[in-house]
């Protein structure tokens, strides 16, 4: 295996251990699969082209369909990350390198209301006390546009500072592949952020400024996981990408259709946004029992009409 391979892979399982919590199983999984295509690619697995897809499905077709569901996993992760981390790599190809196997997409983790209501009483607790600190105020920020809008960890900590203009009902994203749409910023939003542009910043670049640029998915993911423990949530439980779910299902529920809500998460393909449907099934047959024409007649009615 190529040195450069074996650093790139060491900092992508780094991300997973920090940002996702990932199990010591998971990552010597994800490191054996990614260590295992480097060496069939000859150590070039960061600059694989489309001739690796044909050579890693020669060596792989025979592995049964969960470990080849493993393996296409490993791989497209670790081109995300390249990508996300500005590496040149042509991540939609180098993503499509190995056959993605038909099985059954697990379910998003979700919060309940309950739930986030818990942490928004917290955080608005410390942000609106006399003695709240910097960090407290930019932490409902945080909190405010990752569930209130339903931004990506990359999008949310690389935000301009010009994106929090005061007045503006929406926010400019450019999302995976440099894509934009534009989504809500709400009332709650736009007050938390007005008090966070109000405390001094130390760099007038971005809207969450760090020592060396903007924070990282990592520390905001560490952030995250803080203070859910000290709301009194599992902090296993709780990520930005679980608080963008939660915005998405919550949204669901509240009658959002499915092509809004791909608008506002960003996703290039209408069946990804589809996987939050099992979470507003009573809804929807709620939906067919009150607006479809059949119910508002009565048994004798489609009898006479039978």
């Amino acid at each position: 295996m190529g040195s450069e391979d074996a650093r790139l892979i060491d900092r992508f399982l780094e991300m997973l251990a920090a940002e996702r919590g990932a199990s010591a199983n998971t990552l010597a999984a994800y490191r054996r699969d990614l260590e295992q295509a480097s060496e069939i690619l000859g150590g070039r697995l960061a600059q694989a082209d489309e001739t690796a897809r044909a050579t890693l499905d020669h060596h792989w077709r025979s592995l049964a369909a969960s470990s080849l569901a493993r393996k296409s996993s490993s791989l497209r992760g670790f081109f995300a990350f390249l990508e996300d981390e500005g590496l040149g790599v042509d991540a939609r190809k180098a993503q499509a390198m190995l056959a993605r196997p038909k099985v059954q997409r697990p379910l998003p983790k979700i919060l309940s209301h309950d739930e986030i209501a818990q942490l928004f009483a917290l955080a608005e607790e410390r942000a609106a006390a006399p003695e709240a600190r910097a960090a407290d105020i930019r932490l409902l920020a945080l909190l405010e546009l990752l569930y209130g809008s339903g931004l990506r960890a990359s999008e949310l900590v690389g935000l301009p500072r010009s994106a929090a203009l005061a007045g503006r009902p929406l926010l400019a994203i450019t999302g995976k592949g440099g894509k934009q749409r534009l989504v809500p910023i709400s009332g709650r939003a736009r007050e938390a952020l007005q008090r966070w542009l109000a405390v001094p910043s130390s760099n007038p670049r971005w809207l969450f400024p760090s020592r060396t640029g903007h924070i990282s998915r990592i520390r905001l993911y560490q952030l995250i996981k803080e203070f859910a423990a000290s709301a009194g949530i599992d902090p296993a439980r709780v990520s930005p990408h679980v608080l963008r779910h939660a915005f998405a299902t919550h949204l669901l529920e509240g009658g959002a259709d499915l092509r809004t809500l791909q608008t506002f998460l960003g996703h290039a393909d209408i069946a990804t946004t589809q996987i939050y449907t099992h979470v507003d099934s009573r809804r929807l047959v709620e939906l067919v029992n009150r607006r479809h024409p059949l119910a508002k007649m009565n048994l004798a009615e489609r009898r006479r009409q039978g």
